[in-house]
């Protein structure tokens, strides 16, 4: 529903009928379209958690970890991972409000720690020896990725889809950082 119509546009009746609920049982499960985002939202991490860690369990060194990810099948994964203009539509509904903004702090935190996770762990399989911050190369990496998902949003015909993964390619090579 959200995909079709937006945050805005998708009504509380529009959103359980979706779902096969009544109204009712919308209410019995949330408190309103607000708590239903954000379990959306804390959805989307955990799963993104989940599938990358199970990348990670798979793909142990850098350039193996970057190729998965560059293949991996994004249609299987939940509305946020499929529609980028929602996810950000979904980030931007948090944060616009003040008292939801500590809900979206610890998602972001827990995508921080997860992308941290991943440069210490794929630096270390890789062999590297370079000092990398992980929090800091993590906080990094996460801001290029919403950077590039917002400009091919904005311009998706001089952002191809595969940018974010292609600037962390370029940039693994600059800084000198391959397992091969």
């Amino acid at each position: 529903m959200f995909e079709e119509q937006g945050i805005g546009g998708a009504s509380i009746e529009a959103i359980a009928a979706a779902a096969g609920f009544s109204r009712g049982a919308f209410y019995s499960n949330f408190t309103s379209k607000d708590e239903l985002i954000i379990a959306m939202l804390e959805d989307h991490v955990a799963q993104s958690i989940r599938r990358n860690l199970d990348l990670l369990a798979r793909h142990k060194n850098i350039d193996d970890f970057i190729a998965a990810l560059k293949n991996m099948d994004r249609s299987q994964q939940d509305p946020l991972g499929r529609s980028p203009l929602l996810h950000m539509e979904m980030i931007l509904f948090v944060a616009r409000a003040e008292k939801r903004r500590p809900e979206l702090a610890k998602r972001l935190r827990a995508r921080r720690k997860l992308t941290a996770d991943i440069v210490e762990a794929t630096s270390k399989n890789s062999g590297s020896n370079r000092a990398l911050n992980p929090t800091w190369t993590g906080a990094i990496v996460l801001a290029l990725e919403d950077g590039f998902r917002l400009h091919r949003l904005i311009d998706p015909e001089t952002t191809p889809a595969d940018s974010f993964l292609r600037a962390i390619s370029d940039l693994q090579k600059a800084i000198g950082i391959s397992s091969g």
